[in-house]
C-alpha cells in the first residue's frame, strides 16, 4: 500500500494534484470534506464558515482531530486500492498521525508555488471558499497557526507548480504511477523498504 499526502499553501495546486489522482483511478481523501461536513452538521454554510470551523474543530478536539476522522476513510479505500492520495494536510501533528498509522508507506509531498502566482490563481478560479472576503495573507496566517510551516518542513518530496498545468499534471502522474508500481513490486518481492520519488525533488 501507499498513502500519498499533499501539503502546500492555498493556491499551490493541491486540488489539481487530486484531480490527476482521480483521473488515474486513485482514491482521494479530502480532509477539507471533514470540515465541510462539520459545517453542515452545525447548520452552517461551508463556503462562509470553513476556516472558522476548521479552527474550532482543532480547538475543541485537538490539533489532530481532522486527520483522526480521515483515517477510517483512508483505510477503507486501501482495502481495494494500492494507492490513496490525502489532500489538505495542514500541520505537523497531522503528519505524525499519518506516519504513525502507515509508517514507511506514507509519503508527504509539498506542492509549491510562489505567493503572487498563487494569488493570481485564486483570484481566477472563482471557488466559493475563495470569495468570502478573507485575504490570501489572512488565510495563510490562519493556516500557519495550524502548523502548516512545520508540515511543509516535514515533506519527503517537493513538486514545483510554477510552469504549465500540463507539466504539473505530468509530474503528479509520474509520482502516482511510480508509487503504484513500487507497491506492486513490494507485493511480489515482500520488500517493504522502497520509496517512490516520482521524478520530483527530494526534501
Amino acid at each position: 500500500m501507499r498513502v500519498i499526502g499533499t501539503v502546500g499553501m492555498p493556491g499551490s495546486g493541491k486540488s489539481e494534484a487530486a484531480a490527476v489522482a482521480e483521473e488515474l483511478g486513485v482514491p482521494v481523501v479530502i480532509m477539507g470534506d471533514v470540515i465541510r461536513q462539520e459545517c453542515r452538521d452545525r447548520g452552517l454554510d461551508p463556503a462562509d464558515h470553513h476556516g472558522r470551523i476548521a479552527q474550532k474543530l482543532r480547538e475543541e478536539r485537538g490539533p489532530g482531530a481532522i486527520a483522526e476522522r480521515s483515517l477510517p476513510i483512508i483505510r477503507d479505500h486501501l482495502e481495494d486500492n494500492d494507492v490513496v492520495l490525502v489532500d489538505g494536510i495542514r500541520s505537523d501533528v497531522e503528519v505524525e498521525q499519518f506516519r504513525d498509522a502507515f509508517g514507511d508507506a506514507f509519503t508527504l509531498v509539498e506542492v509549491y508555488a510562489p505567493f503572487e502566482l498563487r494569488r493570481k490563481r485564486i483570484e481566477g478560479r472563482g471557488r466559493p471558499g475563495d470569495v468570502d472576503g478573507e485575504s490570501l495573507e489572512a488565510r495563510e496566517e490562519r493556516e500557519r497557526g495550524f502548523g502548516m510551516d512545520d508540515a511543509i518542513e516535514a515533506a519527503d518530496l517537493r513538486i514545483e507548480n510554477t510552469g504549465s498545468l500540463e507539466a504539473f499534471h505530468e509530474r503528479v502522474t509520474e509520482l502516482l504511477t511510480e508509487a503504484a508500481d513500487a507497491d506492486r513490486d513490494e507485493d511480489a518481492s515482500g520488500d517493504d523498504s522502497k520509496s517512490a520519488t516520482g521524478g520530483v525533488e527530494q526534501s
